[in-house]
């Protein structure tokens, strides 16, 4: 059995996105005269997508979701415009993604379309990935399995030859109900203690090639 088709999660998985959207969140929250968060704090609110990241952060300081629409503009707006200012690759990535020959790989963000797209670009890292899908691509988002499901018959996968790699409980949930293999990596943003669920566990970007090597055993 071998690996053909590799599914990265973004966010806290390929790249650490948190100081800038800390930033970002920030930048509005002050135009509004609330006080901001720390990116410990924020971490905490990443990957559900920027509704629901904004609605938690209004729910923390106790406000309105009136508020809502606005902040969500002003959000995306800045955030487009600094969306690689402290952003980087986590260690490894390139090394390893330069590695994976012959291994088609997608990223299914809970990030906009847009965003996923204009972050990878950026950061030249765009041109390892055949396919790229925000939560703002498939009628429903991870920790649904349907984005799973439409990629593997976009390239024509079977299960058994496909791995999903992230940080949250979200991507191993999207995983185990797709049924594919699922990877966890404790560096990122998710509750390390739900990670556990997950078929595998990596602490560094590069163990996923050993992972690939020993399943083609």
């Amino acid at each position: 059995m071998s690996i053909e088709l590799i599914i990265f999660d973004l966010d806290g998985t390929i790249v650490d996105t948190c100081e800038d959207i800390t930033n970002a969140l920030n930048f509005c929250l002050k135009n509004y005269g609330i006080s901001g968060f720390t990116k410990d704090e924020v971490q905490k609110m990443i990957g559900e997508g920027v509704r629901k990241f904004i609605e938690k952060a209004l729910a923390q300081r106790d406000l309105s979701n009136s508020l809502l629409e606005d902040m969500l503009d002003c959000f995306v707006n800045y955030y487009s415009e600094h969306i690689s200012d402290s952003t980087r690759p986590y260690p490894g990535v390139v090394e390893t993604l330069e590695r994976l020959i012959g291994i088609n790989k997608a990223v299914i963000s809970n990030k906009l379309t847009s965003l996923s797209m204009k972050t990878l670009s950026n950061l030249g890292l765009i041109n390892y990935f055949d396919f790229v899908a925000g939560n703002d691509f498939f009628p429903e988002q991870k920790p649904s399995p349907l984005p799973i499901l439409k990629t593997l018959e976009k390239f024509n996968k079977k299960k058994e030859n496909v791995l999903i790699l992230g940080d949250s409980i979200l991507d191993i949930e999207a995983g185990k109900s797709a049924g594919v293999k699922t990877v966890a990596v404790t560096y990122g943003y998710g509750d390390k203690e739900l990670l556990k669920y997950a078929d595998f566990i990596i602490d560094r970007f590069e163990e996923l090639l050993k992972i690939i090597r020993d399943i083609k055993k």
